[in-house]
């Protein structure tokens, strides 16, 4: 494992806005898209982190996405909207239409948004968490470039297409599950690359739908096309269940992009430079639908207090509940700086260097 470096989150999102205004965001959009990008580091989540800033540079730089752009509104009711992102920074946009949802649902008690033509937004938990701190239940999810291999195929036919849920407990606490709909993220798979190291047995599948540990051919035989992916949720086969996940991601194409009239599948293309068109959902729902909210709040107190206090297996310290380790981590890099790799602040100093942005970091 290599060295990690730390630095105060302020400062990486003021850097990470600069190098976004740099690129012709609007103030407001690149403070907006930094602190995303840095949420995930601050997280622990590396693989959807600012080590992904090229990818936006890049994107921004050939007209893929663009700031200042307008969504269309293609249909809204006082419960639902529907996008076309135009091409829009994916991070921004998405907070803004997440805050449109949970404004809906302030007074219809529910709202949904199909977004289509738009990028990559990060992590899906931080849009369902801006619902959880407003009482409500969020529901977030996004296709992604294919990916993913389906049970029996050799192929991917689906993005890693996450999933994110968030509901709220008190004192700020909050059982949040982001999960992609695939054992790993493409993110992951890039982070093994960067550190040059075999994939775990169960990952993925190489261009003949076999086992395969070399994180960089398939990174590029997935960019090409040429066959092999990533597994499903539940691995290879029958056996494990991989098929389960495998039906998630579809359900994830049908929210996001067959309903919004985007593009699903196979069809969802990254390129060498950056990544795909993709397409969102956001969902808020109040909790005083059920009961009152602070008599949900107490029972979800106990429930994530018996999963943390539940006994550990043999071998293992502790048991977590979905967003507890993530929560933490964001605790210490309040305290210690956020951490990000060796090569991640190598890439953020080539980029300051280029855009004649300051980089918080030493040399």
């Amino acid at each position: 494992m290599s060295q990690k470096i730390r630095i105060e989150r302020l400062k990486l999102e003021r850097f990470c806005a600069a190098v976004f205004m740099k690129l012709g965001l609007p103030p407001d959009e690149a403070q907006d898209s930094a602190e995303i990008l840095v949420a995930a580091d601050a997280r622990g989540i590396e693989s959807h982190g600012v080590g992904r800033l090229w990818r936006y540079k890049n994107g921004l730089q050939r007209g893929i996405m663009a700031g200042g752009v307008q969504a269309t509104v293609l249909r809204e009711t006082p419960l639902s909207l529907v996008l076309d992102a135009n091409g829009a920074m994916g991070l921004s946009l998405s907070k803004r239409t997440m805050t449109r949802v949970i404004g809906k649902a302030k007074t219809g008690g529910a709202a949904f948004s199909s977004v289509r033509n738009s990028n990559h937004f990060g992590i899906a938990g931080y849009y369902t968490e801006m619902a959880a701190r407003e009482d409500m239940m969020g529901i977030c999810m996004t296709n992604t470039a294919a990916l993913g291999v389906p049970t029996f195929g050799r192929k991917a036919m689906f993005g890693t297409n996450p999933i994110a849920f968030s509901i709220p407990a008190h004192d700020g606490r909050m059982f949040t599950l982001d999960m992609a709909t695939t054992v790993v993220t493409r993110g992951k798979i890039e982070v093994y690359d960067r550190e040059q190291k075999p994939l775990p047995s169960g990952w993925a599948v190489d261009t003949r739908g076999v086992g395969t540990s070399d994180a960089h051919s398939l990174l590029e035989d997935m960019l090409y096309q040429r066959g092999g992916g990533i597994m499903p949720l539940g691995g290879e086969g029958e056996l494990l269940s991989g098929y389960k996940g495998y039906g998630l991601a579809e359900v994830v194409d049908i929210m996001t992009a067959v309903l919004s009239g985007g593009v699903f599948g196979q069809s969802v293309i990254d390129s060498q430079a950056t990544s795909a068109r993709v397409c969102h959902f956001f969902a808020a729902i109040r909790l005083d639908l059920f009961r009152d909210p602070e008599d949900i709040k107490s029972d979800m107190d106990r429930l994530l207090s018996e999963l943390e206090n539940a006994e550990p297996a043999e071998g293992c310290e502790r048991v977590y509940y979905a967003g507890l380790k993530e929560h933490e981590a964001e605790s210490e890099s309040a305290l210690g700086g956020v951490p990000l790799s060796e090569k991640v602040a190598a890439q953020l100093r080539q980029i300051g260097e280029e855009l004649g942005v300051p980089v918080p970091i030493a040399p």
